[in-house]
């Protein structure tokens, strides 16, 4: 597993990254100065985020935000003061654990695991969400395309179905591409 650290102050990542480094699982790569942090995700290509800030920063959650909006990667976030507000704002920024300072760097491997799994699990259910969105909108093409041959061809449901059927495995195309050829044919000739 390869671990970007973001850190500005070296003394503390120099720290984290010899704990990280002692496990040979762990590839740490750091950000260098001067480089924001969705430049070095898309450079680097870590498979987690780990990023530790002395106080809540805003400017920081802006470029955790920028990042997980580009390329997303989990994202375990470290600040020395708990804030129950700055949490809210970290995890709806993309941060997938936070976590006040106040356990011994040792214990940090299985928060990057468990961050990375939760990431995991959450990148799926919207990859999930967006297929069946995608789904829905295809149906609904459909749907428009039946209704368009129903009322234009006097066709029954099912059979206006068959003929999109039909014509989409004769052409070898995809039934909601036939479909939406048929409503811009079709809606274009009525205008």
């Amino acid at each position: 597993m390869k671990v970007l650290l973001a850190d500005d102050d070296a003394e503390r990542a120099g720290a984290v990254a010899r704990i990280l480094e002692a496990d040979p699982g762990l590839t740490v790569l750091h950000l260098t100065s001067g480089t924001s942090l969705a430049e070095a995700v898309a450079s680097l290509a870590p498979d987690i985020v780990l990023v530790d800030m002395a106080r809540p920063d805003r400017d920081a959650l802006d470029g955790i935000r920028l990042m997980a909006a580009v390329i997303p990667r989990p994202v375990v976030l470290f600040v020395d003061e708990d804030d129950p507000a700055f949490m809210e704002e970290a995890i709806n920024a993309g941060v997938s654990s936070y976590n006040a300072i106040g356990m011994k760097p040792p214990d940090v491997k299985p928060i990057l695991r468990a961050a990375a799994a939760l990431f995991r699990r959450h990148q799926q259910a919207r990859d999930d969400l967006r297929d069946a969105e995608a789904r829905l909108q295809e149906r609904a093409v459909i749907d428009r395309a039946k209704a368009l041959l129903i009322r234009h061809r006097r066709l029954s449901e099912p059979d206006a179905y068959k003929w999109l059927r039909r014509t989409a495995m004769s052409s070898a195309r995809r039934i909601v591409d036939v479909a939406s050829e048929l409503i811009k044919t079709m809606e274009g000739s009525t205008r």
